[in-house]
């Protein structure tokens, strides 16, 4: 069982490494009055609990939405950071460094959660596939533990004073260029896009 959760832990952290830089930026956008941290929160468990039940449903055979579709995800972030950057280039005053996030409710981070974990769904899969039921359960667990970990190391990065002090200077091009970032690994990445281009030509 130890061994379990040590084996759980590992994968969590290898595959979900970047939520962090993408949790900060909420809770950073969320310090200025939107997203509220419990559409953070909730929006980043829904993600993730879809991730999981999709991963458990491929390692049973049954595949709704296949692997190297999800990629195409990627777009939700990519087009929020250019309408963020867009934004902040036309106009410089602070009411309008977080319009970013200001329509990126519950269902808009799960979104995000989601398209950010295709990788997740291609490592759990055929882990999931090999695991004893118990150990299933076990890592399920873990999983949905380190979530409310992870939510809370992007809090306490994304509202440290000081963090944010030094991050205010940057945060109209930050946030936006976080999510364009995201949204182009996550694109390139799992090959979605050039997917989408060879049915084109």
């Amino acid at each position: 069982m130890f061994a379990t959760i040590l084996a759980a832990a590992g994968m969590f952290a290898a595959t979900n490494i970047d939520d962090i830089v993408v949790l900060t930026a909420l809770f950073l956008a969320s310090s200025k009055g939107t997203p509220r941290p419990w559409h953070i929160v909730g929006g980043q468990y829904a993600g993730f609990i879809t991730l999981v039940g999709l991963s458990l449903l491929a390692a049973l055979g049954l595949t709704i939405v296949p692997d190297e579709w999800v990629g195409l995800l990627g777009i939700l972030p990519l087009a929020l950071g250019i309408l963020g950057l867009i934004r902040g280039l036309k106009k410089d005053d602070d009411d309008d460094e977080n319009r970013l996030t200001e329509g990126l409710g519950l269902v808009g981070i799960a979104g995000i959660t989601i398209a950010n974990g295709a990788d997740n769904i291609a490592i759990y899969t055929p882990v999931f596939r090999t695991m004893a039921p118990s150990d299933t359960a076990i890592t399920v667990i873990v999983f949905l533990a380190l979530v409310a970990l992870w939510c809370a190391l992007g809090k306490i990065i994304g509202t440290h004073h000081k963090v944010v002090e030094t991050l205010e200077k940057v945060e109209h091009w930050l946030v936006p260029a976080v999510f364009i970032g995201l949204g182009l690994t996550i694109l390139l990445g799992s090959g979605s896009l050039q997917r989408l281009i060879n049915l084109w030509i």
